[in-house]
């Protein structure tokens, strides 16, 4: 029970932190050689650290582990002792005072004194037998190791709020980049308006084609006004994960590269073991599975291994489905860190594919420039042409940011056993 209030807790503080989104690469640079960051912005190799000393939700979190942490399990187990002493004490201290008044009354009132004791030490002994679960609980080394384990699930609950603070970030710097495009689909409009409205004075088109054309234009505006209060809506989300102040105008700082070292240091098997070792999701559902077992064990000592009654032939099927249940988990489990895997490797050609798209577009530019120099093509021939070395460009831009996400999840879930 306490394990299912600890996980409803944690669900409402996670759906009050993350606001929705997916995610790193974990160990960017080392904490004590990472620059602060100027006022009113925010570099990602800083943002771990920044969050974890102002986030609210993080640092809450942290006091309650620490607070689990600070338990002293030898004084406990004293005070358990002396409580459970003293229970008992006065356990008999009512019962030889129930005996004392049944033998002042006599044969007037037979069993008054045993009547007016019952209560109170009925209700002694739930509270005897309460301590005594947890006392043993403590002796075996139980509660310490439940402990432990609502440890884990805090730690996990922090590393998603970080997790999903790095993923806004990320989303940003792509909305950022979308802005760009979207100015530069502006102008490019503007040109090609200008350029029919000259040719509607002469004839050439029809005042529909031309208003269709500044349409398409209002509609783009109106696109980007909408993407410039997205981004001012998610930074503000953002200053506020981090403690600052809510303008909505925090400067990102540009994502580190994904090198070619970093990506050839991939080993999907030994990472793949690594992971199942870090993930909380697997170690909670390896925990489930050995409930389920100790139940199943149970239901059969109470009806016998060979009982054929309803009770023990259902107490058989609900382990063996909570079996699967778990060899589903681990199986999804390596599934989406395979798909992980195969993300990194596939942006990797991505990207290389659209460096050498960009290089192409640049030559092309170049023979235009050259041709306009000559008198060979318009002006609008080589702005044309300039757009699609920065159409390129946005390509590798965004080819890169998609391998980042993908070796950043991938960092989280060999790191912290996270898949998102």
């Amino acid at each position: 029970m306490k394990r299912k209030i600890t996980a409803l807790l944690l669900s409402a503080v996670l759906l009050l932190s993350l606001c929705g989104a997916p995610a790193v690469l974990a160990d960017e640079a080392e904490a004590g050689a990472i620059q602060p960051d100027p006022v009113g912005s925010v570099s990602f190799a800083n943002l771990d650290q920044r969050l974890r000393e102002n986030n609210f939700n993080l640092l809450a979190l942290e006091e309650t582990i620490a607070s689990i942490q600070s338990i002293d399990y030898d004084r406990m187990e004293d005070t358990l002792r002396d409580n459970l002493n003293n229970i008992a004490q006065a356990q008999w201290q009512f019962i030889s005072m129930g005996s004392a008044v049944d033998s002042m009354v006599g044969g007037m009132m037979p069993g008054l004194g045993t009547a007016m004791t019952s209560a109170s030490v009925q209700s002694m002994t739930q509270a005897y037998d309460s301590l005594r679960d947890t006392f043993d609980d403590l002796r075996d080394g139980k509660l310490q190791a439940d402990n432990a384990d609502v440890v884990r699930q805090l730690r996990s609950a922090q590393d998603q709020i970080v997790m999903a603070s790095q993923a806004l970030y990320i989303a940003l710097i792509g909305m950022e980049d979308s802005l760009v495009t979207v100015d530069r689909g502006l102008a490019t409009l503007d040109r090609t308006i200008q350029e029919m409205e000259l040719r509607h004075e002469l004839g050439q088109i029809s005042a529909l084609t031309l208003q269709d054309v500044t349409a398409n234009r209002t509609a783009l505006r109106s696109s980007r006004q909408t993407l410039v209060a997205n981004i001012e809506n998610y930074k503000m989300q953002l200053e506020l994960m981090i403690g600052g102040e809510l303008t909505g105008t925090i400067d990102l700082g540009a994502l580190p590269e994904v090198t070619a070292d970093q990506v050839a240091e991939m080993d999907l098997e030994a990472d793949l073991e690594k992971a199942i070792a870090a993930s909380y999701e697997l170690y909670a559902a390896k925990k489930t599975l050995e409930d389920a077992e100790e139940d199943y064990k149970d239901a059969k000592k109470q009806y016998g291994y060979s009982s054929t009654r309803y009770e023990a032939v259902m107490a058989e099927h609900t382990w063996q489905a909570s079996q699967y249940t778990y060899s589903a988990t681990c199986q999804n489990f390596e599934m989406k860190f395979r798909t992980l895997y195969q993300k990194v490797t596939d942006g990797v050609q991505v990207l290389a594919a659209a460096r050498a798209a960009l290089e192409t577009k640049k030559a092309d530019h170049a023979a235009a420039a050259l041709k306009y120099d000559q008198g060979a093509i318009s002006r609008n021939a080589l702005l044309t042409a300039q757009d699609e070395v920065a159409a390129a460009q946005d390509t590798v831009t965004t080819a890169a940011l998609d391998l980042f996400t993908a070796y950043n999840n991938y960092r989280w879930a060999v790191d912290h056993g996270i898949i998102s």
